[in-house]
C-alpha cells in the first residue's frame, strides 16, 4: 500500500488494509514481496496529482500490478490516460470496489484456521497515537476546494460508533487520538445531531465524550464557526488538548468573498481574543493562501496585519495554485507566480518571527510531551501544542535511554527555535 495526501486518506488505508487482513491477506513491506499494489492518491492541488501519477508509475515499474484508489480516483480518465495498465480505478471511501480489484487481481486463499481469528485494525501511525474519522464529505463551496466533488457531501458517522472505536484505541495502548474529518465543526449535521446510545451526534458533545477516555484529544480542521466557542471551556477543562486547528485561509472581506469562505464575516480577531480569555493556554494552528486570484497589495498587507494581531502559534501557508474543476480557475485576476512567491516568502517571514518568540517565551518552563520516537541521539517528543508530522517537535537529548514511545512525561524546556523545542525530563 502506498497511501498519499491527508491523514483522512491515510484512515481510509488502514480501513482498506483491516479488511484484507481479515480476508488472509499479507501485508509486504516492499514492492518486490507484493503481489499486486495499492496506491492510495491525492487530487487535491495539481501538485498533489503529479505526485500520485509518480507514485502510480513507480509502483507500475517496480511491481506491474497497480490498483489505483483515493481522491484522485474521481477522476479515472486523467489515471488511465497517464497509465492505462493500471488494473482498476476506484474513488475515495469507495472499500467494496477495492476488494473486489484485489479478488481479480490476486485471488483469495481461504484458510480456516487463520479465517477464525478475529481482524485487528491495522494501522499505519505509531501504536501511541491514531487519526479518528467522524465523518466524509462536506458541504461548503469553497471556490478554490473540489474536495465535495471528489468526496461528496457531508456524511457523519454516528456518535455510538465513534465512541466505541475511540474506546477500543484507547484499550490497545493509543494515547493520543487526533479527530479528522473535512469539516470537523458540522460533524453531526445531516444526522439532525441524533441521539444514539447515549452519544449524541454534535461536535461539542462528542469532544466531551471522547474527553471521559484518558487520551489526549486533538481537534483538526474546525471551521470559524460562532459555535466553535463552546469547545474552548472542554480545553479550559484539559478533556480535550488547548489546540485548535482552524482554517481561517485569509484576512481580507473582499478575498474572503471571493473565495466563498464560510464564516467570512466573522469578526475572527475578537473570537480569538475570547478564546485566549477562556483557555489562556489555548494553541491556535491555521493554514493560509497567498495570492489568490485578484489578491491586491493592499489586501495581502491586511493578511499581515492580521497576523501580527492574531498571533497565531502554528501556521502554514500555501501559493494559490489552479485545480481542474475549481471554481477559482475561472476568476479574473490571476497574481503572477513571482508575486506569490514573494507573497509567500513575506508572510512565512513574519510568522516564523511569531513563532520564535512564542517558543523563546516558553523556556524555563514545565510541560508535558508525549514521546515518539528515541534514537541514540535523542528522544523526539511533542508537546499538547504539536500535531503529529505538522507541527513542531521538542527534543531530549539527554538521559533518554530509558524512554519509551507512547510516554508522556514532564520536561523543563531549555532551549527553543523557530519550530522546535528543547528539554531534559524532571
Amino acid at each position: 500500500m502506498v497511501s498519499l495526501g491527508c491523514p483522512k486518506a491515510l484512515v481510509d488505508s488502514e480501513r482498506i488494509l483491516t479488511r484484507l487482513r481479515a480476508e488472509g491477506y499479507a501485508i509486504s513491506p516492499d514492492y518486490g514481496g507484493a503481489d499486486a499494489v495499492i496506491v492510495n492518491t491525492c487530487g487535491f492541488l495539481d501538485s498533489a496529482k503529479a505526485e500520485s501519477l509518480e507514485a502510480i508509475g513507480e509502483a507500475l515499474d517496480e511491481n506491474g500490478r497497480v490498483i489505483v484508489t483515493g481522491c484522485l480516483g474521481a477522476e479515472p480518465e486523467y489515471i488511465t490516460g497517464a497509465h492505462p495498465s493500471v488494473l482498476a480505478v476506484t474513488g475515495p471511501h469507495q472499500y467494496e470496489q477495492v476488494l473486489d480489484a484485489v479478488h481479480a487481481a490476486v485471488p483469495p486463499a481461504p484458510d480456516p484456521y487463520v479465517d477464525l481469528i478475529p481482524a485487528q485494525n491495522v494501522s499505519l501511525t505509531p501504536r501511541h497515537y491514531s487519526y479518528l474519522k467522524i465523518s466524509e464529505g462536506c458541504n461548503h463551496k469553497c471556490k478554490f476546494c473540489v474536495i465535495p466533488d471528489m468526496r461528496g457531501r457531508l456524511v457523519s458517522r454516528p456518535a455510538a460508533a465513534i465512541v466505541r472505536e475511540a474506546e477500543k484505541l484507547v484499550e490497545a495502548g493509543v494515547k493520543e487520538l487526533l479527530v479528522i474529518s473535512q469539516d470537523t465543526s458540522a460533524y453531526g449535521v445531516d444526522i439532525k445531531h441524533a441521539e444514539e446510545r447515549g452519544h449524541r451526534a454534535h461536535i461539542t458533545d462528542l469532544a466531551r465524550d471522547l474527553g471521559q477516555l484518558g487520551a489526549w484529544i486533538r481537534l483538526h480542521y474546525v471551521y470559524p464557526y460562532p459555535f466553535v466557542r463552546d469547545l474552548i471551556p472542554l480545553m479550559a477543562d484539559g478533556l480535550v488538548l488547548p489546540y485548535l486547528d482552524i482554517p481561517f485561509q485569509h484576512a481580507h472581506p473582499d478575498t474572503l468573498r471571493r473565495m466563498a469562505r464560510p464564516a467570512a464575516a466573522e469578526r475572527t480577531l475578537d473570537r480569538i481574543a475570547e478564546w485566549r480569555d477562556i483557555c489562556p493556554d489555548i494553541t491556535l494552528r491555521s493554514t493560509f493562501i497567498v495570492g489568490y486570484p485578484g489578491e491586491t497589495e493592499a489586501e495581502f498587507q491586511t493578511l499581515l496585519d492580521w497576523l501580527d494581531e492574531a498571533q497565531l502559534d502554528r501556521v502554514g501557508c500555501f501559493q494559490y495554485e489552479n485545480v481542474a474543476g475549481a471554481r477559482a480557475n475561472d476568476l479574473p485576476d490571476h497574481v503572477a507566480p513571482e508575486v506569490k512567491q514573494d507573497r509567500w516568502e513575506r508572510f512565512m517571514e513574519k510568522a516564523q518571527a511569531i513563532s520564535a518568540a512564542k517558543l523563546a517565551a516558553k523556556v524555563g518552563q514545565r510541560i508535558e510531551v508525549i514521546v515518539d520516537e528515541i534514537d541514540a541521539d535523542a528522544a523526539t517528543c511533542r508537546t499538547k501544542a504539536d500535531a503529529p508530522e505538522i507541527d513542531g517537535n521538542l527534543f531530549i537529548d539527554e538521559g533518554h535511554d530509558a524512554l519509551l514511545p507512547g510516554q508522556i512525561l514532564t520536561v523543563e524546556v531549555d532551549e527553543a527555535s523557530e519550530y522546535d523545542l528543547w528539554g531534559r525530563v524532571v
